[in-house]
């Protein structure tokens, strides 16, 4: 697990603030370095990371929330190849809050997009959201 790659994508709608926005994104991992860049409508939020640190603060939120086992599955779900694909609810993380979403749909303001990259994602999970047991 030395090699993590944390990269986080977010777009922001024209009736959205983008201070908002990043702060739904630092919420969730901290003070990540975040680009903006234009699209046709609104624009695009990207931040970057390596390190396990940039996961520390979903880390201990997951653990906060008591949501291991629903993001086990997020997490096991998103799993291609060396890479976890996962999508946050925008307003949520906002507030401070964990809530897995789907790519589409599901929030009318769009998720945060999530990809992790890393040498052993099942290794990853297993830190980030252990099995809890009852």
């Amino acid at each position: 697990m030395d090699e993590v790659e944390v990269y986080v994508e977010v777009e922001i709608n024209p009736t959205e603030s983008e201070e908002k926005v990043k702060r739904a994104v630092e919420n969730v991992f901290g003070s990540i370095p975040v680009q903006t860049k234009p699209l046709a409508k609104g624009s695009l939020l990207t931040a970057e990371a390596k390190g396990l640190e940039a996961l520390t603060k979903l880390y201990n939120l997951l653990r906060r929330e008591r949501i291991r086992d629903a993001a086990r599955g997020a997490l096991f779900e998103g799993v291609s190849g060396n890479t976890i694909t996962f999508y946050l609810n925008k307003q949520v993380a906002y507030a401070g809050h964990v809530s897995f979403s789907k790519a589409v749909a599901e929030s009318p303001l769009g998720p945060i997009k999530v990809q992790i990259k890393c040498d052993d994602p099942k290794q990853l999970i297993d830190w980030l959201a252990p099995k809890t047991t009852q």
